[in-house]
């Protein structure tokens, strides 16, 4: 771990938009509460609900809305962030408790992914949401509990997915998106089959200005990831795609995007990205969702049959890299592992996320089902492919088993989901915006080891939240890896915080950070069950 880390480094200096000095940081920790130990989750239903007018429920409306999760005013605790179609977005805010206050936000309708992330780097979260026939939306945060809308000035194409990262080492965050241009025929016709205002965007922040370069007009967008891929310490931009079209890959070339093939794997239909370090091998897998039956008896098979007789209608030819299953991939890019490791069919999955959920030092996997459409499941009750949520415990990396005594089950047919600790006590509570149905919280009460948070802050540069921050766990059990990021699985926002679960007999733990611009920090002291809020003053 500490040769990679070191190479990373030199990898920084290559680039020469980043310095390999030690920040002066300030650390604050903050004690967790005690959490409740039953062994499973407990199910809450929230203040929101996706909603369509328009009944029965057709393709693309199927498709329904994100979350974000992330602390919208600056008190500590995480709030909650809804999208929606035909129904209000909707703020949860977070009073502690899991006691929420809901705010209902006076935004145009049918919007679909939401991030929260700082804008104008002022030190408060703005909102960012896309839409089904416009640009992406920056509400401004007020300050004050209230969010004004802005302009992103030159953000000018429509979008579906969206995720932010600094791509070119300049210190501020850059915007990709990617539209849905199936949805875009469908509903605007000619606009957008003569047009250019779609497809797959990268806007480099040039101080506050965004200009755009079309990576390509052709987007079928679900899932975007930002995501080193090649080694050179930048992003690459990774794009899932729906249906046949395939998953698209770009990285910088100088000032040029240059479109790679760095996977010779795919999924067939994408609707979900995670990337994270499933064995603590210091390296990290790519997890891409499809749409797959996680059982194969009759009555399933039978519910699934229209969508399995039109992928067989269309066979795949004998060069294509995609597969119509989960796919993940590790060092190698060339074997999908998922189907060795048990979670190759987790049914019509969207949002899918990676986060230690029983806190013995492992990634576990969430992965939210479903799907009401006339157009595909019209022989079924309601029109709606009724499926368990899918949950399984990470075996040390070399297998998931599936867990349905941790009660998160739910049929709701859900779309978004995150990840995040919502009531203080450090572990991983779930929220799932679903569709046609009550927005649902999972509150953690797994019994397992020991939670360590960790939130950076750098105030006066343009990444306030040190997204794209790097961090690595050490303890005597091995080394845990994390990072900042925006956006993960479908559409769905992720708190500006890392989670670490530590098995409870580990010891002399200690934290390297590697801050966006590449500059590291190394604590030597780190409090089991505490939140430590790291600033970084100079360097």
């Amino acid at each position: 771990m500490r040769i990679r880390w070191l190479l990373v480094c030199v990898l920084l200096l290559a680039t020469g938009a980043v310095s390999t000095g030690l920040a002066e940081i300030h650390v604050e920790r903050t004690q967790l509460t005690e959490g409740i130990c039953s062994g499973r989750f407990i199910r809450h239903e929230l203040d929101h609900r996706t909603s369509v007018n328009q009944q029965p429920i057709r393709m693309f409306d199927s498709n329904g809305s994100g979350l974000a999760i992330n602390d919208l005013n600056n008190d500590g605790r995480l709030d909650l962030i809804f999208a929606n179609l035909d129904g209000a977005e909707t703020i949860l805010w977070n009073e502690g408790g899991l006691r929420f206050r809901t705010q209902e936000l006076d935004l145009p309708p049918r919007t679909r992914a939401v991030a929260a992330v700082d804008v104008d780097a002022d030190g408060w979260m703005d909102l960012v949401f896309t839409s089904q026939r416009a640009a992406p939306s920056w509400w401004r945060n007020q300050q004050d509990g209230t969010f004004r809308l802005h302009v992103l000035p030159g953000v000018t194409s429509l979008a579906y997915a969206l995720n932010w990262a600094d791509l070119d080492g300049d210190g501020d965050l850059d915007l990709v998106t990617g539209s849905y241009n199936a949805e875009l025929d469908q509903i605007m016709t000619n606009q957008t089959l003569f047009g250019v205002n779609h497809g797959i965007i990268a806007y480099e922040n040039r101080d506050g200005q965004f200009i755009a370069t079309r990576l390509s007009d052709r987007s079928q967008a679900l899932a975007i990831a930002l995501v080193d891929l090649n080694g050179d310490v930048l992003p690459e931009v990774a794009v899932g795609n729906d249906f046949s079209e395939p998953d698209r890959f770009w990285t910088q070339s100088g000032a040029l995007w240059q479109e790679i093939e760095p996977f010779q794997i795919t999924t067939y239909s994408t609707m979900s990205f995670d990337i994270a370090d499933l064995d603590n091998d210091g390296s990290s897998e790519f997890f891409a969702t499809d749409m797959q039956p996680y059982k194969r008896d009759p009555e399933t098979l039978l519910a699934w049959q229209p969508v399995l007789d039109d992928l067989e209608a269309i066979p795949l030819l004998p060069d294509d890299p995609q597969v119509i299953s989960n796919v993940l991939l590790k060092a190698d890019r060339s074997v999908n592992h998922a189907q060795t490791l048990g979670i190759a069919a987790t049914g019509w999955s969207w949002s899918a996320k990676f986060g230690d959920l029983d806190a013995d030092g492992y990634l576990d996997l969430y992965v939210v089902n479903g799907m009401i459409a006339l157009d595909l499941f019209g022989h079924l009750p309601e029109d709606e492919l009724v499926e368990e949520n899918q949950v399984f415990r990470n075996q040390q990396g070399q297998m998931f088993h599936s867990m349905p005594e941790w009660a998160l089950n739910a049929t709701e047919s859900g779309r978004g989901m995150s990840m995040a600790d919502l009531d203080g006590d450090g572990d991983l509570d779930i929220v799932i915006n679903n569709l046609s149905a009550p927005a649902l919280l999972f509150e953690n009460q797994l019994c397992g080891g020991n939670q360590i948070l960790i939130r950076l802050r750098q105030p006066g540069t343009n990444n306030p939240f040190a997204i794209g921050a790097k961090l690595v766990l050490h303890t005597s059990s091995g080394s845990y890896q994390r990072d900042i990021r925006a956006i993960s699985g479908y559409l769905s926002g992720d708190p500006a915080e890392a989670h670490f679960g530590i098995p409870a007999d580990d010891r002399d733990l200690t934290l390297e950070i590697l801050w966006p611009d590449g500059t590291k920090s190394h604590i030597d002291q780190l409090d089991i069950n505490h939140q430590h809020t790291i600033t970084r003053i100079s360097g």
